[in-house]
C-alpha cells in the first residue's frame, strides 16, 4: 500500500511516501520561518519523484495532527484533505508527539517525554514508556517550572524536541537527557499510521480538525489614533 505522510507541526516541513512499513523517500527541512506554505508541495513532488510514483498511485494519506504550530497544523490538515478528497483514499491521523519517540524506543530509558515549544515557559508534552512507546499520560499544555517531572528524579528518561532545550535549563534531573535538535518527522508516522489502516482507524475527512491543543489567539491591531 502506497501512503503519503505530511508533518507539519513544527519548523519541520516534513514529507514521506512508504510502500506498508517501507520507507521510500522522505524530504523534509527544518526553517526558523515555518515554510510549509511555501515548501509542503514542492516537497510532496519530489517525494513522488524520488519514490519512482505519481499522486494516482497513492492509496491513502497520514497527517501529523499536532499539538503544535496553528499555521502549519492548518496547512498540513488543508492539503491533506485535499488529496484524500481528489484521490478518494482514507485519511490516517496521528499524534505528532508520537513521531517523535521511536528513534529513542528500546534506548533503555524508563521514559520517553517530547516537548513541543508553546512559547515562553509553556511547552506540549506527554509521556511515553521507553520500551513500548505506550502513551501513560495524555498530551497536556505544560508550564515549565522547577518542580516540572520531579517525580523522574530517579529514573532514565529522555527529553525530546525543541522545547527541551528551556527544560534544561531549570529541572534537576541528573539522570536526564536532552534532545533539542529532534522535530516531529513524516517518517516516524509510518509505524502508527500502519496500525490504524489495519484497525481501518481513518477520519471522516469532511469534518476532521487538527489537535491545536489551544485555542488560537490572534493579536489585534492597535487603531491608529486622529
Amino acid at each position: 500500500m502506497k501512503i503519503l505522510y505530511l508533518e507539519t507541526s513544527s519548523k519541520n516541513c516534513s514529507v514521506a511516501i512508504s510502500d506498508d512499513e517501507n520507507l521510500l523517500c522522505l524530504c523534509e527541512e527544518v526553517s526558523e520561518n515555518y515554510k510549509q506554505s511555501e515548501s509542503l508541495h514542492t516537497y510532496v513532488e519530489w517525494a513522488l519523484e524520488g519514490a519512482g510514483l505519481t499522486m494516482k498511485d497513492i492509496e491513502a494519506v497520514s497527517l501529523g495532527k499536532g499539538p503544535g504550530s496553528y499555521t502549519g497544523l492548518r496547512i498540513g490538515a488543508a492539503s491533506a484533505k485535499g488529496f484524500c478528497y481528489g484521490l478518494k483514499v482514507p485519511l490516517i491521523a496521528v499524534n505528532s508527539l508520537e513521531s517523535m519517540i521511536e528513534p529513542f524506543l528500546s534506548e533503555n530509558y524508563d521514559y520517553i517525554v517530547p516537548l513541543i515549544d508553546a512559547r515562553r515557559m509553556e511547552v506540549y508534552t506527554g509521556v511515553y514508556d521507553g520500551n513500548t512507546g505506550k502513551e501513560l499520560s495524555r498530551t497536556e499544555a505544560k508550564i515549565l517550572d522547577e518542580t516540572s517531572f520531579e517525580e523522574f528524579k530517579d529514573k532514565k528518561v529522555v527529553f525530546v524536541g525543541d522545547g527541551a532545550k528551556k527544560a534544561k535549563e531549570i529541572l534537576d534531573l541528573p539522570q536526564a537527557d536532552f534532545r533539542d535538535d529532534l522535530y516531529p518527522s513524516a517518517q516516524y508516522l509510518i509505524k502508527k499510521t500502519i496500525e490504524k489502516i489495519n484497525q481501518k482507524d481513518f477520519e471522516d475527512i469532511a469534518y476532521f480538525e487538527p489537535f491545536y491543543l489551544k485555542d488560537f489567539h490572534g493579536v489585534k491591531k492597535k487603531k491608529s489614533e486622529d
